[in-house]
């Protein structure tokens, strides 16, 4: 599955608003006698969390860079390219095959906004192979499977159910997470041997264009799940476009036994 870069540049700002500052401080303290940090991102999009999060831990950093887009993989080798000692290289490929052995010599590995697209089994060996390769993991932005609206009204329930539904479909014969990412990664990494915090990081919104959007795919999801709510789409989504929004997502730092 691949994203719009317009879509992902729409969503940066409230991404970064979002994610969990506090896991941070953690991540920070876990590495505090490295002088120069490897960090794997893993599905890096247009590079948005490496934006985020080289200037918080600071010091000198090299970031390598997985994506299977190779277009998104140049945004975010040339949108990292402003920070002062940091370098960057990129990887081209099917981040689910990663085992331990790609993971040597990295210090952190991130991701943002990926593992409701993963299936179990890879979500399971995702974190073994965090964990054989010692390596800390900070992965933001899981999809929690809660939406609230202000004002609040019965179709809400109906829509959500139908969209969480449609991100646990089957694709291409893969079960996806979706909303059960989040549980799923904290039982995989306490099973591996990680000790896990988790955080919770909602996108807050109040009838913008980044709502207006996201509200397309989001109804649009539900509707090609439970067909009968078309019916509905038109007005209601006119309706919850003038709505506040809170979007709940879940960050999780796990950090193996060894480090």
């Amino acid at each position: 599955m691949t994203f719009a870069p317009e879509w992902l540049a729409l969503r940066e700002i409230a991404d970064a608003e979002a994610r969990s500052t506090e896991l941070v401080d953690v991540v920070r303290e876990t590495l505090v006698n490295r002088n120069r940090l490897t960090i794997r991102d893993l599905g890096c999009g247009t590079g948005s969390m490496g934006r985020w999060l080289a200037g918080r831990l600071g010091g000198v950093q090299h970031w390598v860079l997985h994506d299977r887009d190779p277009r998104l993989l140049e945004l975010a080798e040339a949108g990292m390219s402003a920070f002062e000692n940091v370098t960057v290289e990129t990887r081209e490929g099917d981040l689910t095959e990663l085992r331990a052995a790609d993971l040597a010599g990295a210090d952190l590995v991130t991701c943002s906004a990926l593992l409701d697209l993963l299936t179990t089994n890879e979500m399971n060996a995702l974190a073994v192979a965090c964990v054989e390769a010692h390596v800390p993991a900070l992965f933001t932005l899981s999809v929690a499977g809660r939406i609230e609206f202000d004002p609040a009204e019965p179709l809400d329930a109906a829509f959500s159910d139908a969209f969480n539904a449609h991100q646990r479909r089957v694709v291409d014969g893969r079960r996806l997470l979706g909303p059960d990412a989040p549980a799923a990664a904290e039982e995989a990494f306490v099973a591996a041997g990680a000790s896990v915090r988790t955080a919770s990081s909602p996108w807050r919104m109040s009838a913008d264009a980044l709502q207006r959007e996201w509200l397309k795919g989001w109804v649009g999801a539900a509707v090609e799940q439970e067909p009968a709510l078309a019916v509905e789409a038109d007005d209601y989504l006119r309706r919850r476009s003038e709505a506040s929004a809170v979007v709940h997502h879940v960050d999780l730092l796990a950090i193996p036994g060894a480090v």
